[in-house]
């Protein structure tokens, strides 16, 4: 080919002077005449990822668990190229092993480690090449790179920007795992529409879908009547439905199951429902189940404003609900929020419910998409 196109490189190395490897495979590929190296991100440290198998079996773990391996520095690099994608992996291979990196395995340390991630907006599956790359939304040290050096840039296959794709990890890195269940939990306050999204997820993605018992919960409409006393009752009871539903045993592996719930979100109603008396009872009694339950793959959050939610709840007509105060929506989203500020359990897509007024099919479409992305089942 003869016109020049811009490319994203991942940059790693964990064996050796590391930032000196790194700096000498990129003045390796820019002296070639066919590759110019134009701006590369800082590098930064990482721990080393650990393949499917080696992470357990599903249950609570927040990260992959470090491999007994140095630290990697990790860095991206943009260049523009006159090469083709196959002649651009011909090179990194040349580099990498004129650097002293050995066969390529998986999971393994390694001086350098140069992965083409994007080369132009191209979308290619061919033997041994596959652009984007699939693991560049799972990985905030790539994505960290890529908006330090254009946070606009939009992921070809996924159609988001990588700004986005950074902020659903919030910091965090993931390996999909098909030997564990691949569960799709949505996310979100009381009236927001997490059971219509739920079960349109699940139509679409050809899975279960998991609901909350709300209707099947005898404390419950008492508890929102006004009687206190039996609020640790009506948690107790969505806490053991939940944790039978999603426990290690009870999802098939490989399998996408669908929830309208997140299992973290028990903590939330309890200390805003429970006395001190109540609430200390209540949490000894949920450590031990929230030990055994299956973390969600990906949370999709789904966001609106109290009074729009309050106005669903007024027309959806459960006479239990009708009682529920702006205030008390307004107290759970500022909860909502603050737990998803801090979440490292799995990648969550935030969606505002306006976006979903009507499901639109392509809307639908782009949102099973990102889902998608997500769990060990692909496309």
């Amino acid at each position: 080919m003869t016109e020049w196109v811009t490319a994203y490189i991942g940059l790693g190395s964990n064996l050796g002077d590391r930032a000196r490897t790194i700096r000498e495979a990129l003045t390796r590929l820019g002296g070639s005449g066919s590759i110019e190296v134009t701006r590369v991100s800082d590098l930064q440290e990482t721990a080393p990822l650990t393949g499917p198998r080696e992470q357990g079996a599903g249950g609570r773990g927040k990260t992959p668990a470090p491999a007994a391996q140095p630290n990697y520095l990790n860095g991206v690099a943009e260049i523009r190229t006159m090469l083709a994608p196959q002649e651009l992996l011909e090179r990194f291979k040349a580099t990498e092993a004129a650097l002293g990196r050995g066969p390529h395995a998986k999971w393994t340390a390694r001086t350098i480690d140069l992965d083409l991630l994007l080369y132009g907006e191209r979308i290619i599956r061919e033997t041994g090449l596959v652009v984007p790359h699939p693991d560049i939304h799972l990985r905030s040290f790539v994505l960290d790179g890529l908006c330090q050096l254009n946070p606009h840039l939009v992921h070809p296959l996924l159609r988001e920007p990588a700004s986005e794709l950074q902020r659903r990890l919030a910091g965090g890195s993931f390996v999909l795992d098909p030997e564990t269940p691949q569960l799709v939990s949505v996310a979100g306050i009381i009236g927001v529409g997490k059971t219509t999204l739920a079960r349109k997820l699940g139509e679409v993605l050809g899975a279960p879908v998991l609901f909350e018992p709300y209707d099947t919960n005898p404390f419950l409409p008492e508890v929102y009547a006004g009687k206190s006393e039996l609020a640790l009752d009506s948690q107790l009871y969505f806490l053991v439905h939940r944790a039978r539903q999603i426990g290690w045993d009870a999802l098939a592996r490989g399998r996408v199951a669908v929830t309208d719930y997140v299992f973290d979100q028990e903590m939330i109603y309890a200390r805003r429902l429970l006395n001190p008396t109540q609430l200390e009872l209540h949490e000894k009694i949920y450590q031990p189940f929230a030990e055994r339950v299956t973390t969600p793959k990906v949370v999709v959050y789904l966001e609106d404003s109290p009074a729009s939610c309050l106005q669903r709840i007024h027309r959806r007509s459960r006479p239990y609900e009708q009682e529920i105060a702006l205030t008390f929506l307004e107290a759970m989203d500022s909860d909502y929020r603050q737990m998803f500020a801090g979440w490292k359990a799995s990648p969550v897509i935030r969606v505002p419910a306006s976006r979903l007024t009507g499901y639109a099919d392509a809307v639908v479409e782009h949102l099973v998409l990102q889902v998608r992305a997500y769990t060990a089942v692909g496309s």
